[in-house]
């Protein structure tokens, strides 16, 4: 994915979704207070009349996400349990949630070459369909298990942390090309296995990491376990704090 103007149009698209969100929670005198726009003119965007040019809509995005966007909506559902974990089916099956995702990830990712998505099964499918979608570029799917009728594979095999339990991930080796750059997706970071795992994959198949995107952390002891090129990034909606068992 590169900076091109149909991309351009997406975000200007995406904005214009996003004011009518927060027109639903705001009124317009109150929207103009926080956007520094007048009143007609966020009106008429709201209104579909006129589009906000590229940069316009880069700053409009980047103040109404705060306002009614994605991290918002993730701490109002995220609830953990007396063990100290939250059920994420919710999230990864919200589909207002990872429209939301996909559009952030646009966002984010604007003019940084993306040309393959991938993700490991199950729970990161949704999500990555969503922001391969967005990207418009194909997606990669890491497995636990091989298929039957794929020649060959790479492979990945770690140890999930305090486990003991070794897991391997299986991705078809024609999946991911030598010239591709590959943004990484998950649904949730907790230790970083899997996106080392996944990282290694994308290395292995002699092409690029152009970052990792999750929707939520759990804590920051990950951020040990995953290193990258210095031109990559993680990014991730919202954090949160383990809560002790």
């Amino acid at each position: 994915m590169s900076s091109t103007h149909a991309e351009d149009l997406k975000l200007r698209l995406m904005t214009i979704e996003l004011l009518r969100t927060a027109k639903k929670q705001y009124t317009y005198r109150e929207l103009s207070a926080k956007t520094d726009l007048p009143v007609t003119v966020l009106s008429r965007y709201a209104k579909g009349h006129v589009l906000p040019n590229a940069a316009r809509a880069k700053q409009l995005w980047n103040i109404l996400t705060k306002l009614v966007g994605l991290e918002t909506e993730l701490h109002r559902i995220i609830r953990f349990n007396e063990d100290g974990y939250f059920d994420n089916t919710w999230i990864v099956g919200d589909f207002n949630i990872l429209k939301q995702a996909a559009h952030h990830a646009l966002a984010t990712f604007a003019g940084k070459r993306v040309t393959k998505v991938l993700t490991a099964a199950v729970d990161g499918i949704p999500l990555a369909t969503m922001v391969a979608n967005s990207l418009g570029v194909n997606l990669a799917i890491a497995k636990r298990n091989k298929e039957v009728g794929v020649p060959a594979f790479l492979e990945e095999t770690y140890v999930l942390r305090d486990s003991g339990v070794t897991m391997t991930l299986y991705l078809p080796k024609n999946a991911i090309k030598r010239r591709d750059s590959v943004l990484v997706v998950d649904d949730m970071i907790k230790t970083g296995e899997t996106q080392v795992a996944l990282v290694n994959l994308v290395q292995k198949a002699k092409a690029e990491v152009s970052g990792i995107y999750s929707l939520i952390a759990i804590g920051d002891e990950w951020q040990k376990r995953i290193k990258l090129p210095k031109s990559c990034s993680v990014q991730v909606v919202t954090r949160v704090k383990p809560k002790k068992k």
